[in-house]
């Protein structure tokens, strides 16, 4: 019974002992409190009869706190039990559920309830990238020895496969990095490795990895591998400098050569062409030349089959012309029987009939003789040099 209730504390005492509107006069009795919080939590939840009358009574109301008191435990459980059960998957993530050890069914985002303990849940975000770097000492394939970081960037692509088929799916992806990349390392000579080798080991480190994480039945995509940097042990690593040094000095100088090739090619290449056209016009003049020289002599041909005497003297005569135009000096051999030979200085000759007239020389003398025979033959050449002009 209450101790507020009517009749259940005639001397109208509080439940710790002391008077209502007075002060206590002792310690609370513990016993007797609790006594009247389970007799409160009898009546919350329905239980029989209030304490006070027959001693049957005060058995029932026993048996009724005992029986209230489970209630309590069992509620109490249940709502333990329902925090625990009720669970809420993200946008990015996905829930594997167990139930009895074997796979029940794979939960996507929203509100969910699992039965624990035959059930197990595996909740994992499925949508982010993850990282694993990974740097060691290995041989190349020339047995070198380098020093390669990377980093592989994975996500969970099969969350099933990822819970139930690999023990510890990240530690066999570490495994798996590290034999793909000794693998490929010693498959490649150290220029590649240190040098713009680096894009295609990454390539081949992914391709391998991916092919094992596969057989392994993981449940893990790698999405890109990231090849660092490799570099010499620190032991002999001013010889690799050396070496890289002298492999940019080579490059630099491939650069400066071609530079020069692309400005002296294409010039020469113009010369060259050039030269070519300069033959060709060269080769059409020529040509167009000896056809009209051909042409010119058919024409002579058939002039001389008609007139053979006046052909052969007329061509005589234009030659003889071209010829003494072209020559300042004649030579004249004497008449028969006789061994003079006569020079004609004719540009000397030509010059001096324009000047003043020479003394006369006396009649007979050698060089009357000559200067007038000089005139006669200067003359002469004039007359048929005009002559021929005219018939042209």
């Amino acid at each position: 019974m209450a101790w507020n209730e009517p009749g259940g504390n005639s001397n109208n005492q509080d439940p710790w002992g002391g008077r209502r509107g007075g002060d206590r006069k002792g310690p609370p009795d513990l016993d007797e409190a609790f006594r009247k919080l389970q007799d409160s939590l009898n009546g919350l939840f329905g239980s029989g009869k209030k304490r006070g009358g027959s001693g049957g009574d005060d058995g029932g109301s026993g048996r009724s706190g005992g029986f209230g008191l489970i209630g309590i435990s069992l509620a109490v459980l249940a709502a333990v039990w329902l925090y625990s059960a009720v669970y809420v998957v993200d946008e990015q993530e996905q829930a594997v559920v167990l139930r009895f050890g074997k796979y029940h069914e794979t939960v996507g985002p929203g509100l969910n309830i699992y039965f624990p303990p035959i059930d197990r849940r595996f909740q994992e975000n499925v949508t982010r990238e993850r990282a694993y770097s990974k740097q060691g000492q290995m041989l190349t394939e020339d047995e070198n020895i380098v020093e390669v970081p990377l980093t592989v960037q994975y996500k969970i692509s099969n969350l099933k496969d990822f819970v139930l088929n690999v023990d510890q799916p990240e530690i066999s992806l570490q495994h798996a990095t590290e034999s793909a990349l000794r693998h490929v390392v010693g498959s490649t000579e150290m220029d590649q490795v240190l040098t713009e080798g680096r894009e295609l080991m990454a390539s081949e480190i992914k391709e391998r990895l991916q092919r094992f994480l596969d057989t392994y039945g993981t449940g893990i995509t790698v999405t890109q591998v990231n090849v660092q940097s490799a570099a010499a042990p620190r032991e002999v690593q001013e010889a690799f400098d050396d070496v890289i040094r002298a492999r940019e000095d080579e490059q630099r100088a491939k650069n400066q050569a071609e530079a020069y090739a692309n400005a002296v090619v294409p010039e020469a290449r113009g010369q060259a062409q050039r030269i070519i056209e300069d033959a060709h016009g060269y080769r059409d003049e020529v040509v167009a030349r000896a056809e009209g020289e051909a042409n010119r002599f058919g024409m002579l041909l058939t002039e001389y089959h008609k007139a053979p005497e006046i052909t052969r003297q007329r061509l005589y005569l234009e030659n003889m012309q071209d010829v003494l135009s072209s020559t300042s000096k004649v030579l004249m051999a004497g008449k028969e029987g006789q061994s003079n030979l006569l020079y004609l200085p004719l540009d000397k000759m030509i010059d001096n009939r324009g000047a003043s007239p020479a003394p006369a020389a006396p009649a007979g003398s050698a060089a009357a003789t000559g200067s007038d025979l000089g005139s006669r033959v200067a003359t002469d050449l004039q007359q048929r040099n005009s002559r021929s002009r005219e018939s042209r």
